[in-house]
């Protein structure tokens, strides 16, 4: 005789058991079911807003490049572009970013480029659950205090 004991349909309880509305379907947790993918360009933007966020950075992206998007964002419909000095290579569970700075005279490089580092890896593990395996910055310009402005202010005509 089995350990098996008959219920009143005359059902055993491991039968029963199968058929009771607890019994998960589907495999697993329904927050596991199927594949996130997250773009370059979704990786770009935060990290280009992380990097602005950092005391004694200027501006993104090398002296071309802010040029053109000066007259771009002049452009009537044109978004400024905080992807500007940002390259994002993305896998499934990882990242790995490039980022082009301009810094402000007198502030430390080194400590800009740690602080901008651990703000962008900070920032895009918090937003995409990626794991940043590395940011690299390239110092391309210094901004001087006396230096114009390339978006000059417009005047009233």
């Amino acid at each position: 005789m089995t350990d098996m004991t008959e219920n009143r349909g005359g059902e055993t309880e491991t039968a029963a058991a199968r058929r009771s509305p607890l019994t998960k379907r589907g495999g697993g947790d329904p927050g596991s079911r199927g594949r996130t993918t997250i773009a370059d360009g979704v990786v770009e933007k935060i990290a280009g807003l992380a990097a602005r966020d950092v005391d004694g950075v200027h501006a993104m992206g090398s002296g071309l490049s802010r040029t053109f998007g000066a007259v771009r964002d002049r452009v009537p419909g044109g978004a400024k572009s905080v992807t500007r000095g940002v390259k994002a290579e993305v896998g499934e569970v990882q990242a790995a970013l490039d980022l082009e700075i301009v810094v402000e005279y007198g502030v430390s490089i080194a400590d800009v480029a740690r602080d901008v580092r651990e703000n962008v890896i900070t920032a895009v593990e918090r937003m995409t659950g990626l794991d940043v395996v590395e940011v690299n910055i390239a110092v391309s310009d210094v901004k001087l205090p006396d230096e114009e402005e390339e978006e000059p202010e417009r005047r009233i005509q």
